[in-house]
């Protein structure tokens, strides 16, 4: 069982979120914007971060780019999880840091393949 952080603002999202990561035998952490997220990276030292774009007090870019710089070897996965779907932005977010993105609405299923792929050990 892996800890997982999910950064998201909208309620019904994030219930979702929790729910489907939940289900799949994860322990969850949740925050609702980026500087609750940080807070909880730097106190939880979870496996993975589902990560929204756009929220209030720090976008998840500035949360991608925090995480990154103090967590240089990647330890800990970013999947970013959003609207912004133009391939400048899923550049932007690799750039930022992120391993993964999935562009919303977004399958279940996709959601946990994705998230079980980047816990796997590189090896």
């Amino acid at each position: 069982m892996a800890r997982i952080l999910i950064v998201e603002d909208e309620p019904d999202v994030l219930l979702l979120l929790e729910n489907r990561v939940k289900g799949a035998g994860h322990d969850v952490v949740s925050a609702t914007n980026g500087e609750e997220g940080l807070t909880l990276f730097a106190t939880e030292k979870p496996d993975l971060v589902v990560l929204d774009w756009m929220m209030p007090r720090r976008d998840g870019i500035e949360v991608c780019e925090e995480i990154r710089a103090s967590d240089p070897d990647h330890r800990t996965k970013i999947l970013m999880l959003t609207a912004r779907s133009q391939q400048s932005d899923v550049d932007r977010a690799m750039q930022a840091g992120a391993d993964d993105y999935i562009v919303k609405p977004f399958s279940s299923r996709d959601l946990i393949e994705r998230i079980t792929a980047l816990l796997v050990p590189a090896g």
